[in-house]
């Protein structure tokens, strides 16, 4: 818009032919139809004018000489004027037209086509130098106001400036040390974590030892004949039971595997915990428990939802310290926002409450007001990880001074029917074998126990010490069904039930375990084919009976 040259000559076929000589590639050219409209379309923009020196003789010139005069201090608009030719000098109207017109070049006619054309180039050249000016004149002004918004401005960018560099600064310390605390966090989570590891494998040994203990005092149980003595049996029995109700909250603490969602009486696992929950926290806290009076039962992990009133009951006692009372209740309600039914497990302190701006971290994970050392910040997370893993979801509620609450929100089941007692196992008739079985296991007196117990029921009893004999008696002779522990030293029981199953396909397996990966051992085994320590004389032989398809034939026979 601004290249464009505009030209004015109403006379004849003068703007036709000028403009078939001016225009060009790079050229607009406009003609216009009289004074008016040129200066109209001057304001639109223009880099020259072409005017043939007839067309202003009698024309009204305001509004040309208005659009002239107003050009701005850079702009100075070439304008070619195209005189007849006279002899003498100009009339005064002649003249004047030429001052009106400022910027003019007066070429007389006739004129060649050519010299016309460089005319016009070099009229737009000279614009274009103007174009330049303007946009340095722009660029100064522009500097120019920068600079005096920049002078005026500068106190108080120096004061926004240091603020900056101060809010920066805290940033960075506050960056630094919560850096700092999260490295220590994760040092103790290690230790957490080795723990945990620890906790696994003591329980795991326990497990072997119960194992002994409980088949035992079955087996002797089952042979003696003098009422007192069952009874003293009995009552150690019981004992080994809470050892190995134990062993099973430590595993649970210790165990990483997805969770095994089933219904479970809330109520009943409460009270279960009661032993250990006072164990823990100690004496100088009081444990009491409002449970429904409904029964109710929740989908959840038992021994997941057993950690996480653990964790809840361990967190509440390090808030009241050494003396308080810890409250458990259980109820079913309504959600409020129509998920239906819930399992509510309350636990609620005396301690002094939880800041309001704590509140909504308490969940973090790695979130603790305890000094290093004292705690990991997982407690209430893991109990915020299994209740959403479970379905269900945590509400808390604390006010300073008044202790806190906090609930945990599991989807409401109904009750789990009664489990049907198995088919008794089908002994072998007269004492004679039915089948050979292999028993691999690296604790001698678990070996025992399993070995005596189906020699008692008239099996065929191979044993191996560890994995690698047990694979050495399958290449001799394949048994009828293998039974192997899980941890054992070199090879493990997944390592001899995968290559057990490549040498010999249909052997039926039997994997015990007290401790164990389960997503290693849940990736080869089935779960009825899991016999978990300690376990009874009754539980092996039912197990067994399962693998070797006995109780079905029994069926049959029937």
């Amino acid at each position: 818009m601004e290249d464009r040259i505009l030209i004015l000559a109403p006379k004849g076929r003068d703007a036709e032919v000028i403009h078939q000589v001016l225009a060009g590639p790079g050229r607009v050219c406009v003609v216009c139809r009289d004074v008016a409209s040129l200066a109209t379309e001057m304001g639109r923009g223009a880099g020259a004018v072409l005017i043939t020196e007839e067309a202003l003789a009698s024309a009204d010139r305001t509004a040309l000489v208005d659009q002239i005069e107003a050009q701005p201090s850079w702009s100075d608009l070439p304008i070619i004027l195209l005189s007849t030719k006279r002899s003498g000098t100009r009339p005064p109207e002649a003249v004047t037209i030429l001052e009106d017109l400022g910027n003019v070049l007066v070429m007389e006619r006739p004129i060649h086509g050519e010299t016309l054309a460089r005319a016009a180039s070099s009229a737009l050249r000279a614009r274009r130098k103007q174009y330049q000016t303007r946009s340095h004149l722009e660029q100064l002004g522009a500097a120019e106001e920068r600079l005096t918004q920049l002078n005026a401005t500068l106190e108080s960018r120096i004061e926004e400036r240091t603020e900056e560099l101060s809010q920066a600064n805290n940033r960075l310390m506050a960056e630094s040390a919560e850096r700092e605390r999260a490295q220590q966090a994760f040092v103790q989570s290690q230790k957490m974590e080795a723990v945990g590891q620890l906790t696994g494998g003591i329980a795991h040994d326990f497990n072997n030892l119960l194992t002994v203990i409980v088949g035992n005092l079955e087996l002797a149980e089952r042979r003696i004949a003098d009422e007192k003595a069952v009874r003293l049996v009995g009552f150690a029995r019981e004992a080994a039971d809470r050892a190995a109700r134990l062993t099973h909250q430590l595993l649970a603490f210790s165990r990483t595997q997805k969770l095994v969602l089933r219904p479970v009486n809330v109520n009943r696992l409460v009270a279960g915990t009661d032993d250990l929950l006072k164990r823990t926290i100690g004496s100088q806290i009081g444990i009491r428990t409002r449970l429904s009076t409904q029964e109710p039962w929740a989908m959840a992990d038992a021994h997941q939802l057993e950690l996480a009133l653990l964790n809840l009951a361990i967190n509440a006692r390090d808030a009241m310290g050494d003396r308080g009372t810890l409250m458990i209740e259980s109820a079913e309600r309504l959600a409020a926002d129509g998920q239906g039914m819930f399992v509510v497990i309350s636990v609620t302190d005396t301690g002094p409450g939880i800041p309001p701006h704590l509140l909504e971290k308490v969940f973090d994970p790695f979130f603790t007001t305890k000094p290093v050392g004292k705690g990991t910040g997982l407690g209430l997370s893991q109990v915020y990880g299994i209740a959403k893993q479970s379905g269900g979801f945590v509400r808390i509620d604390s006010q300073e001074g008044q202790g806190a609450t906090i609930e945990i929100w599991l989807r409401s089941s109904s009750a789990e029917p009664e489990e049907k007692h198995a088919p008794a196992p089908v002994r072998p008739a007269n004492g004679v074998a039915q089948a050979r079985i292999l028993v691999a296991d690296d604790d001698g007196g678990v070996r025992t126990f399993i070995c005596d117990c189906l020699r008692a029921a008239g099996y065929e009893v191979i044993e191996a010490a560890d994995g690698q004999e047990a694979l050495q008696f399958l290449t001799q002779q394949a048994p009828d069904l293998l039974i192997v522990d899980f941890a054992m030293p070199g090879l493990n029981g997944v390592d001899v039930v995968k290559r057990a199953r490549q040498q010999v396909p249909d052997l039926p397996i039997i994997l015990a375990t007290g401790y164990a990966d389960m997503k290693a051992v849940e990736a080869v085994m089935a779960p009825d084919r899991i016999l978990r320590k300690p376990f009874r004389v009754d539980d092996l032989e039912a197990a067994v009976a399962l693998a070797l398809g006995q109780t079905e034939q029994a069926e049959i026979e029937k």
